[in-house]
């Protein structure tokens, strides 16, 4: 809306400034129906009106089918406590410490009930700040209060069940329309309460294909490196969020633009910067397209994939300066995943289960040139062969010096144990390890050194 201001958000218990009036949006002004929701969150939604209380679908749900979505998660606000909530629905559990929310449990979906949000701290102790973020808010007040305490005015939205309305507080019903996202209040002040907020705006402008506003955008460049006060955990979870989502290659280039890639991948973003043919670029980028694939199709997507890709470029550089430094090829590799691994660490939480298997994946890598008979059999019958060949086919995309291999171990995957051992019998023996150099791909190719022939050799 032309001319509408920020609502006016407080670090304390100082007064806000709410935003403008209360715009009611008719049923027959919007297209959310009640078919495109989920049952049990209408059935949350049905109690809490029966009981007395204020029920509304709100956020993620309602932007979602706003733009024609398909949502997954029905969230509800309302003026119940979680404890009343609770007494309610004997399928509730309570969750949380730093918020408190009721998850009302409906077999294999959960509809997260929360309770309004106030804006200014009652003493009480449950709303605190530590160096402007908020890390803890229980303190709970009105629908008005808890529209501007949200993040961006695109989930700020509450759908009404007893006229089917929608109820916008922020001026988020024409920000949707125009395809906006944009932060309710001052947004360095927002940024610096989470800073995740910064990944969800690039994660949300990706998912929805919605141009992050002027205003919202400026700070993330500056504020990126507030990240490093974000818990690992939750900065694992919301990888997982931008790149398995469906929206992969969209949250890889908005991260890119907003600068938030170094502050998160750090090691990746360096050894990109460093990599000047684009190789590794490109291999990231269409195996983040295959991910987006692989979602749409509704097929399994792999974490530990995931992490080998995004974290491929740290490893090739790693494992570079190790080989300059004259670290054996094994050796290197082994010392390269690690380092490469517990940097990570430092900024994201990376379990182990998903960690192990990422290293083999790079550590796999080397073996595919090896055409002995056992090493041949062993590699095909190992768990991790195929996501590991599967990486090898990804790198035809930085550099064809892998061709022979891929066509090698696609060839192999479709013979008999016979029928594989007859023809490695008859190949030429594989040459010496040697030396490293950089191929084409940015990545460590090996360079084989030629058979010395012995003494008499080509004599009569």
């Amino acid at each position: 809306m032309p001319g509408r201001q920020r609502p006016q958000l407080s670090h304390g218990t100082a007064a806000i400034s709410l935003p403008a009036t209360l715009r009611t949006i008719p049923r027959d002004q919007h297209n959310l129906s009640r078919k495109d929701m989920s049952p049990n969150a209408l059935r949350v939604l049905y109690r809490l009106r029966d009981a007395g209380f204020q029920g509304y679908l709100v956020g993620g749900a309602v932007r979602d089918l706003l733009v024609g979505g398909h949502p997954k998660d029905f969230d509800v606000a309302t003026d119940a406590t979680p404890e009343q909530v609770k007494q309610l629905f004997r399928n509730c559990r309570l969750i949380g410490r730093r918020f408190r929310l009721a998850h009302v449990v409906f077999g294999r979906e959960i509809i997260e009930v929360a309770t309004f949000r106030a804006n200014v701290d009652d003493g009480s102790g449950d709303r605190e700040m530590d160096n402007g973020r908020l890390v803890r808010d229980n303190v709970y007040g009105s629908i008005e209060d808890d529209a501007v305490r949200r993040d961006f005015t695109a989930n700020a939205l509450y759908y009404a069940i007893e006229d089917f309305s929608i109820r916008d507080y922020t001026g988020g019903f024409e920000d949707v329309i125009a395809r906006t996202l944009k932060l309710i209040g001052d947004p360095e002040q927002r940024y610096r309460e989470d800073p995740v907020r910064m990944l969800r705006a690039v994660r949300l402008a990706a998912k929805l294909d919605f141009e992050i506003e002027a205003a919202t955008a400026e700070p993330i460049a500056r504020l990126a490196d507030l990240l490093a006060d974000a818990a690992p955990a939750r900065l694992f979870e919301e990888i997982l969020k931008l790149f398995l989502s469906g929206h992969a290659v969209a949250s890889f280039e908005g991260l890119e633009r907003f600068g938030l890639l170094q502050a998160l991948l750090p090691e990746t973003a360096t050894a990109l910067a460093a990599n000047r043919s684009g190789a590794l670029r490109r291999m990231l980028l269409e195996g983040l397209r295959g991910t987006d694939q692989r979602v749409a199709n509704d097929e399994p997507v792999s974490p530990s994939f995931l992490f080998a890709l995004l974290l491929w470029p740290a490893y090739c550089r790693a494992l570079m300066a190790l080989q300059n430094q004259g670290v054996h090829v094994e050796e290197a590799q082994r010392r390269a995943a690690d380092r490469v691994t517990l940097h990570q660490l430092d900024t994201v939480a990376l379990p182990r289960r998903f960690s192990l298997p990422m290293q083999e994946i790079w550590l796999m890598q080397s073996r595919f040139g090896n055409r002995q008979r056992k090493r041949v059999l062993r590699l095909l019958g190992h768990p991790r062969f195929r996501a590991a060949f599967d990486f090898l086919v990804l790198r035809l995309t930085a550099s064809s010096e892998h061709a022979d291999d891929v066509a090698f171990w696609r060839e192999a995957q479709l013979q008999s144990a016979d029928e594989l051992a007859g023809h490695l019998a008859s190949a030429p023996a594989a040459g010496e390890e040697g030396s490293e150099e950089e191929g084409s791909d940015g990545a460590p190719r090996r360079r084989r050194r030629r058979r010395r022939r012995g003494a008499g050799a080509g004599t009569e």
